[in-house]
């Protein structure tokens, strides 16, 4: 395996496949799947956190997965699942409100402000940048 030095926090695609043994287009297909996440940066190419080297480590052992690595891997996904989950359901039931509202005010939208937490810091906008 290549070895990247430890002041790297992001990896490159190439750098990924070279270190974990998995080819570009395998890279591409688990992120397509939701399995691993890159950002990208102004050129845009993907930079994947160091952490996802562990991840697609754990997918990789020269052999195609068992179902026992599958079960594995699957317990360890499971929790964060569980959270996007309770995330997606959690939008959801503030979005339902904002159908149809149209009351277009920061101060009342239940999405962008729920129980005008905001007010409490004063006037002016609190959600841009300083």
């Amino acid at each position: 395996m290549a070895h990247l030095p430890s002041d790297i926090r992001e990896l490159s695609v190439g750098q990924l496949s070279a270190r974990s043994g998995v080819a570009v287009s395998a890279l591409h297909f688990y992120e397509a799947q939701g399995l691993i996440t890159s950002r990208r940066t102004t050129g845009n190419q993907r930079r994947y956190p160091r952490d996802v080297l562990r991840r697609v480590d754990q997918l990789v052992d020269n052999r195609t997965p068992t179902r026992p690595d599958w079960a594995r891997l699957s317990a360890a996904w499971r929790d964060d699942l569980d959270d996007r989950i309770a995330q997606l359901q959690r939008l959801r039931d503030r979005l339902t409100g904002c159908i149809g509202c149209g009351c277009l005010s920061l101060d009342r939208c239940q999405l962008a402000n729920p129980d005008d937490v905001l007010g409490g810091d004063g006037p002016g906008a609190r959600n841009l940048p300083g």
